[in-house]
């Protein structure tokens, strides 16, 4: 029998006395609905939820409102007491537990807890049961990065409190994937004394108004066969919709999208999922062997619409339907209203058709997206996309220990920054199937790689090299921050 070493006791000792670290207090609400919450998965480093009692307005000296906000925390490979703290950021969804992606290696690799807030408003942290326009105005990036804020200091304060310390601070690093990697950017230029650090991986920081080169990315990486097919593919369903509008929308499985708009943005989103979430042979494989073959394009389109990108991705029609981004009732699916309002009042991202060689529908164009926005939400809801670059930055970010990286096939990292600048590394990944957050989702990215396995990616080397440099940042700021530390002790 092998007796336990003293530290093996202390981080027992340490772990259950973590486990009761959390508590809660009564949101401002008197009743909330609670989602179904997932069974343990390997797809998830933890599920466990924890509860926090959050600030509402960050912004006003007058309103003491609180609401429930959750997070989990992954300990397993903590080193105690001084390990660093990841702050894995979550984005523009419920967050239902901490990913197994590439963080549970980054995690081992650096001793590191793993700690994870949801986004306010979304999944189980919704300070109101109705979602109404006037409820909505605490939604926004300035006041998640506050709630972020608040958070990174309630957790440290605990831990000390924990460890029988005061006034210390574990070297901590922000990561985040597309939206939550800006948060993760801008995290790191508004609260530098907070974090080491920032991965902002597919970072789309820079709010765009009229987001053409989407589409035009879509087409390079499609490539010249399988764009013609697409757009071939779109002028012979515009052309039916005319004459046979229901029947074409029964055929692609949705029927429920009365306005036209709304069904050539879901016909669009239909491709663009290929390629941003690394399949793209899975579009343009059918698409182009049909049109060698004479066949009919828009029965193989709607073939891998309704096969891959309905049920095998497992995309929803009514989250392109206005009736029901129109709902105010607090349900499951609520994150496509919250996501839109936050498009209509901060970010736009209007994934608009170019003038020449576009693959969208001209249908979709600015007025569309403003249209939605005002039926949506009401009179007077538009993106202020100059005041959030000038707040923010966009591309230009005056930042500093924030790395980036991008897929080459992602059609959004035309809204991130590829170009490095003093301080800020940009790294590009390119690969056939490269895409949204591939250096932490590996191949595909969706559904999930386990630990962001590069293996199906087909250039593994291409992801493993930005992995390299990435760690070497991370090691990099990490050990400045705890030297920041030692000096100042």
């Amino acid at each position: 029998m092998r007796l336990c070493s003293t530290n093996t006791v202390v981080w027992v000792l340490f772990l259950l006395m973590l486990s009761t670290f959390s508590y809660q207090n009564h949101a401002f609400v008197s009743s909330r609905i609670m989602l179904n919450s997932l069974s343990q998965s390997s797809n998830y480093l933890t599920d466990k939820e924890l509860w926090f009692s959050q600030t509402l307005d960050h912004f006003s000296p007058f309103d003491h409102r609180r609401f429930q906000q959750r997070y989990y925390e992954f300990l397993d490979h903590f080193r105690l007491p001084d390990g660093p703290i990841f702050l894995k950021i979550c984005g523009e969804s419920s967050c239902n537990g901490i990913a197994n992606d590439y963080m549970s290696v980054l995690a081992k690799k650096f001793g590191a807890a793993v700690v994870s807030l949801e986004h306010r408003y979304y999944g189980k942290s919704s300070p109101f049961n109705s979602l109404k326009t006037e409820n909505l105005r605490y939604l926004s990036s300035k006041q998640a990065l506050y709630d972020l804020a608040v958070f990174r200091q309630y957790y440290q304060e605990s831990l000390n409190l924990k460890l029988n310390r005061s006034n210390v601070d574990n070297p901590w690093f922000v990561f985040g994937v597309s939206y939550s990697g800006a948060l993760s950017a801008w995290f790191r230029l508004k609260f530098p004394h907070l974090t080491c650090g920032s991965l902002a991986s597919s970072a789309v920081v820079l709010a765009v108004y009229n987001f053409t080169e989407f589409d035009q990315q879509v087409g390079d990486s499609a490539g010249a066969e399988c764009k013609a097919a697409l757009q071939e593919t779109n002028q012979l369903v515009e052309q039916r919709l005319a004459t046979e509008g229901k029947t074409v929308k029964t055929l692609f499985g949705a029927a429920e999208l009365e306005n036209d708009g709304d069904f050539f943005y879901f016909l669009a989103d239909a491709s663009v999922m290929a390629f941003q979430y690394g399949n793209p042979d899975e579009l343009c494989s059918p698409l182009v062997q049909a049109k060698k073959a004479g066949d009919n394009l828009v029965d193989a389109y709607a073939k891998y619409v309704k096969e891959y990108f309905l049920g095998g991705f497992g995309v929803s029609v009514q989250t392109y339907n206005q009736k029901h981004l129109k709902n105010t009732a607090l349900t499951q699916d609520s994150g496509d209203r919250l996501w839109w309002f936050q498009v209509c009042t901060e970010v736009a991202y209007f994934q608009v058709a170019p003038l020449n060689d576009s693959i969208r529908s001209q249908k979709v164009d600015t007025s569309y997206h403003l249209d939605l926005c005002k039926n949506v939400f009401g009179e007077g809801i538009y993106p202020d996309v100059t005041a959030t670059n000038i707040y923010y930055g966009g591309t230009k970010i005056a930042g500093s220990k924030i790395v980036f990286a991008n897929g080459s096939q992602d059609p959004w990292r035309h809204a991130s920054k590829q170009i490095s600048s003093t301080d800020m590394p940009s790294y590009v990944i390119s690969c056939h199937n490269c895409g949204h957050g591939t250096d932490m989702r590996g191949c595909p990215q969706a559904p999930l790689s386990l630990e962001g396995n590069a293996q199906n990616c087909s250039s593994p080397d291409a992801v493993h090299k930005v992995r390299q440099q990435i760690t070497e940042n991370i090691d990099l700021w990490l050990s400045q921050c705890q030297n920041l530390a030692r000096n100042s002790l």
